[in-house]
């Protein structure tokens, strides 16, 4: 059975890269574009990882990781970070809220698939 990756990215491009690259090495892909889902689609679909951009209008995506590890139900998923913004200590902020694994954007393929799969 394929593991389940909830992708959380508001950028139509890369949700679909990150989306699509899943699918190629046989991940069952749930995209969600809009960050106030996120909380709500976990919990109906119970992922195996979350794919979180930390960027997004409407909502931080250090916010909803902080929410996710707060939740009983929720808190065991890892989560994966990615975001274009890697300045200094951002990599900290972003493990210091809960995440698992941090990547920054553009995305090395490589990379990418590698942190996935360690992971899940």
């Amino acid at each position: 059975m394929a593991k389940k990756v909830l992708v959380v990215e508001d950028n139509d491009l890369n949700r679909k890269l990150f989306c699509d690259l899943l699918q190629a090495h046989d991940y069952e892909a749930t995209p969600v574009a809009d960050g106030r889902e996120a909380i709500d689609t976990a919990r109906d679909m119970t992922p195996d990882l979350i794919i979180m951009d930390i960027q997004m209008p409407h909502v931080s995506g250090l916010d909803l990781i902080a929410e996710i590890k707060r939740d009983d139900a929720l808190k065991a998923i890892p989560i994966m970070a990615v975001t274009a913004y890697a300045g200094k200590g951002d990599e900290e902020r972003i493990r210091d809220a809960g995440a698992e694994a941090y990547v920054s954007k553009p995305i090395s393929v490589g990379r990418f698939i590698e942190e996935v799969s360690g992971l899940v």
